[in-house]
């Protein structure tokens, strides 16, 4: 796994976090639907749950709710984790760089205004910061 793409972890983790938070509010939406009765067809006889139409739905938005809390536990530990070995570098510029970069997830363009310099300039120095990092954390 190379610097770049560990330190990408934390985006990743992020997005899944937002996209579960996405599913589980649709399915709040859903649960809150009342699904009209089809009187158009024969009725068939069959032993059903005997539970509301709406309990299915709860039920996964509970076990959703579980994942996404877990997701966060993770994300949060991962981020901590990230965020001191990125302080754990000498040089300021690399913390900035790869701090704003990976914890922040900014462009490069934001980053040079942020930083007042050019963006060629932050570039440089995220290929400079990417390999001490390499050395000095991941090689460890």
């Amino acid at each position: 796994m190379t610097a770049k793409e560990y330190l990408q972890q934390l985006e990743r983790a992020d997005v899944i976090i937002e996209q579960k938070m996405k599913e589980q509010a649709d399915l709040e939406e859903l649960s809150k639907c009342v699904r009209a009765i089809d009187y158009g067809k024969d009725r068939v006889s069959s032993s059903g749950t005997g539970d509301a139409p709406f309990v299915n739905p709860v039920l996964k938005i509970v076990m959703l709710e579980q994942e996404i809390n877990a997701e966060i536990d993770k994300y949060v530990d991962l981020k901590r984790k990230i965020t001191g070995e990125i302080q754990s570098l000498q040089d300021p510029q690399f913390i900035k760089v790869l701090f704003k970069r990976y914890v922040e997830y900014k462009g490069f363009d934001k980053i040079a205004v942020e930083l007042e310099c050019s963006e060629r300039n932050v570039y440089t120095i995220h290929g400079q910061a990417l390999k001490d990092f390499t050395e000095k954390v991941l090689k460890m």
